[in-house]
């Protein structure tokens, strides 16, 4: 079978901070003092100890990642915040070029990586449309053939003759996905960009990744939607800071990345690596899984009420904030999504919020859970305007069911929740 991707020792390194101003106007002293210095930078760079070097510092979004991909093939690649995973596709799709290592890709790649990725916003959504075709370098008369339907894929066709500045951020993601799936690509390379679209949208789109797979195109896929994932995809990569640590049929590769890395003790603190720039004023401190008692705990009683916390920071004050939980099953079937702000008197009190430490809890009741182990995503955002900060799993607990309704009963009950019901039974003759 040939090889449609082959990755082999790939590293990226980014520099931390802000960058060194390139042109700069030079007094006459400056230029004196560099002359001078100079000799004595470059012994200091021959023995590995430059002051600019000691100064700088690096990180590696990807560090030694290898991997070859068939043609045809389905691979999901999944991983915490950070771990590289849009690095890789960004590399992958020539968006940005590798600090070491090599990439060979075969064919044509259509990428959504971002929002409106490859868009002129003062063109219209057909100029794009056809621009985006030649970069792919299709002729005129393959995207002529492929336009009705990646219009009718886009629902966009009143606007078809606007300058896509002026579209909403749903509109640009629907038309620069029909444009990078509709445009026959060799390759497809999916970000987790389609969580902002919604639940028809993703649907309609994993749909059509389906289609795309099936007429035996390369599809590569990341999402922290793990039942998109294990739906969709073949194979799976987990990566961990950079580094590719598992390789395995899906089932097999998300059990192994929802069950590494979480906290046994019932409680997760943030690094400050695990935290994007662009959470800023938001930055999340710690959650906590607790029983009645008030202990912080990995396991606990489905006949018992759970208090969940999570502890953040506002470095500024936001309004319109609500913080938010996302509880999952392991296989990543969502049970529920609840906000802090859900209730009407909760929102107006604290619609608006200063800077400063809070924590956000609440209680899940008694007699909620079935047996297993669930895990609980985190999100903070201004109403759907802006997502400071998301972490789907941020953390998991177990659920004991001893006491629990129907334990007399030998078999296992099917679904997430094991509700303890009023039910009456009533003779009628």
């Amino acid at each position: 079978m040939t090889t449609a991707i082959s990755v082999q020792n790939l590293g990226k390194q980014y520099k931390i901070g802000a960058a060194e101003t390139k042109f700069r106007y030079n007094m006459l002293r400056d230029v004196i003092v560099d002359t001078v210095s100079a000799p004595i930078r470059l012994a200091k760079a021959l023995v590995g100890k430059s002051d600019r070097r000691l100064n700088q510092n690096f990180i590696w979004a990807l560090n030694d990642v290898s991997f070859d991909l068939d043609e045809g093939k389905v691979l999901g690649i999944v991983g915490r915040n950070g771990a590289g995973k849009s690095t890789l596709l960004k590399i992958l799709s020539r968006v940005t070029e590798p600090t070491t290592g090599t990439v060979s890709v075969r064919g044509r790649v259509g990428s959504l990586l971002e929002v409106g990725t490859g868009f002129h916003p003062e063109l219209t959504g057909r100029e794009n449309i056809y621009m985006n075709g030649a970069i792919l370098g299709m002729k005129r008369s393959q995207i002529d053939r492929n336009f009705d339907a990646i219009v009718d894929f886009s629902e966009v066709g009143q606007f078809i003759d606007t300058p896509v500045k002026r579209y909403s951020s749903g509109m640009y993601l629907r038309l620069a996905f029909a444009v990078a799936a509709h445009l026959e690509p060799d390759i497809l390379v999916v970000d987790e960009v389609l969580a902002v679209g919604d639940a028809e949208f993703q649907r309609k789109c994993i749909g059509k990744m389906n289609d795309v797979a099936q007429q035996g195109r390369t599809v590569l896929f990341v999402s922290h939607n793990m039942s998109a994932i294990l739906r969709l995809t073949q194979e799976a990569i987990v990566l961990k800071k950079g580094q590719l640590i598992k390789r395995a049929p899906t089932p097999e590769a998300v059990d192994f990345y929802l069950a590494s890395g979480q906290a046994e003790s019932g409680e997760r603190v943030w690094e400050a690596d695990e935290i994007p720039m662009a959470s800023a004023p938001f930055k999340p401190v710690a959650i906590k899984i607790k029983e009645r008692s008030g202990a912080v705990v990995d396991t606990i009683r489905s006949t018992e009420p759970v208090v969940i916390e999570f502890e953040y920071q506002l470095d500024a004050p936001v309004t319109g904030l609500r913080v938010g939980m996302y509880l999952n099953t392991m296989r990543g079937e969502y049970v529920f999504t609840a906000f802090d702000t859900d209730d009407a008197q909760q929102f107006e009190q604290f619609g608006a919020r200063t800077a400063g430490r809070y924590v956000s809890r609440c209680e899940i009741p008694a007699d909620f859970f079935n047996e297993g182990r669930y895990y609980l995503g985190v999100n903070a955002s201004s109403f759907g305007v802006k997502r400071f900060f998301m972490d789907e799993n941020a953390i998991s607990f177990n659920v004991d069911i001893s006491g629990a309704p129907g334990t007399q009963w030998p078999e296992l009950r099917q679904g997430p929740i094991r509700p303890r019901l009023n039910w009456k039974i009533e003779k009628l003759d």
